[in-house]
């Protein structure tokens, strides 16, 4: 070495350094691809992309690769480090070890490291993807060392409670996926995030939290005279009408617009044709979770069901059309929809809400934060609290909401009066 120009040697140091940031800066890359990312640049047929998730098949060869070259590397360029150290100061081998210690920590944590690495992390599309056949060339070149190394790095991880044969970290939980599509940014419309929120929301919430409640199905009773019948039919504003006989217990079927217009156009026709025109009504559970029932809806090719209780009493109906609505908004360009028939807001700031209103809907329109675990109605709601039915109005306090109970009937809260918390002033 006392031969070599020192030129030379400084050729061959900068050379290594550069290798060692190449080991550096492909392990970060290597190790911060986005993997979703990387099996669509697969199927696009990525060529690059497909030699990186090749070696990341096997991250314990890829890391043992890097990491074998990176310190054989750092080894070679501390060694020569240390010999020019040494020729440019022979008289003084301490200082030439002090000042070579010192320089060559610096270079190497700057120009092999640091730099690199942040690189990498920053744009490590660019850096792996190009690094993948070097690698790969260098796994195989490097495959019996590699192998002996991790066999011994195995062997002490099994004394260790780890599956070390369970390298797959790509699957999300429905939380973690909320994360993602919540943290999506400019990348997803806001509105497309809305949709995808409400449809992951939908396994969480079931057919009993929309249904439409029993006393709100509009219905035609048989048992009705002819006449009124006959009105209802006619003025009816819904394209499927459930058709029962004395009690919404007892129904007897579905019937649709187009069957009641066929039915219609004979002129005369009997409580018989009714029925005849209808189709058998479809029952679900009231626990049914919405994701599973918008599954059973088209598999039965059915837009309506009727929501029965564990006794198999009639609770509700839910249509395929109340489902789509949690996911993509209200089905209506009115502008006057926007705000709910159930809450009235006041002069003085107060709202009069009807205690039959839905507490999500609620929730919803007006951007409340209402418990919605237990009852799913106002009345519910302020019943289960005050742990009785009231007999004259009272006041109570949920959360931030000041409840005044205004009309009381039929054992039924009809209408409250919601007072809003102002928000407290912080000193600056």
């Amino acid at each position: 070495m006392n031969e070599v120009p020192l030129s030379v040697l400084f050729g061959i140091l900068a050379v290594l350094i550069i290798f060692s940031g190449f080991f550096s800066s492909s392990e970060t890359g290597m190790m911060s691809l986005n993997r979703y990312r990387l099996r669509h640049l697969v199927k696009n047929n990525h060529q690059g992309a497909k030699l990186a998730s090749k070696l990341l098949e096997k991250p314990d060869r890829l890391i043992g690769t890097i990491l074998t070259g990176n310190n054989l590397v750092n080894f070679a360029a501390a060694a020569l480090a240390t010999i020019i150290s040494q020729r440019l100061w022979p008289d003084n081998p301490d200082l030439a070890v002090f000042v070579n210690t010192i320089l060559f920590t610096l270079i190497v944590l700057i120009f092999a490291e640091l730099t690199p690495k942040t690189l990498a992390a920053i744009a490590p599309e660019q850096i792996a993807f190009p690094a993948s056949p070097i690698l790969l060339g260098l796994q195989w070149l490097l495959h019996p060392f590699v192998w002996f190394v991790n066999t011994i790095a195995n062997g002490l991880l099994k004394l260790i409670p780890i599956d070390t044969s369970n390298t797959n970290s790509d699957h999300l939980s429905t939380e973690e996926l909320r994360t993602v599509v919540r943290e999506a940014g400019s990348m997803i419309p806001k509105r497309h995030q809305h949709m995808l929120l409400s449809i992951l929301d939908l396994e969480k919430m079931t057919v009993n939290d929309i249904m439409v409640p029993r006393n709100e199905i509009y219905g035609v009773d048989l048992d009705d005279d002819m006449d009124v019948l006959v009105e209802q039919l006619r003025t009816t504003q819904h394209t499927r009408v459930p058709i029962y006989r004395g009690d919404i217990n007892n129904i007897i079927g579905i019937l649709h617009a187009r069957s009641l217009a066929r039915v219609m156009s004979q002129g005369e026709f009997t409580r018989e044709d009714i029925e005849a025109a209808s189709r058998e009504p479809y029952f679900i559970p009231e626990s049914t979770p919405l994701h599973t029932q918008l599954f059973n809806f088209q598999k039965n090719q059915r837009r309506i069901a009727l929501v029965v209780d564990e006794y198999g009493d009639v609770q509700g109906i839910c249509t395929l059309e109340d489902i789509l609505e949690e996911i993509v908004g209200e089905f209506t360009t009115d502008v006057l929809s926007a705000s709910s028939p159930d809450v009235h807001p006041q002069e003085d700031g107060s709202f009069i809400v009807d205690g039959t209103a839905f507490i999500r809907d609620v929730n919803k329109t007006m951007h409340w934060d209402l418990p919605i675990a237990g009852p799913k109605t106002i009345n519910g709601m302020i019943v289960e609290i005050l742990e009785h039915i009231p007999e004259s109005p009272v006041c109570l306090r949920i959360g931030r909401y000041r409840f005044e109970i205004l009309q009381l009937k039929d054992n039924m809260i009809k209408a409250v009066r919601v007072t809003l918390d102002k928000p407290r002033k912080t000193n600056a």
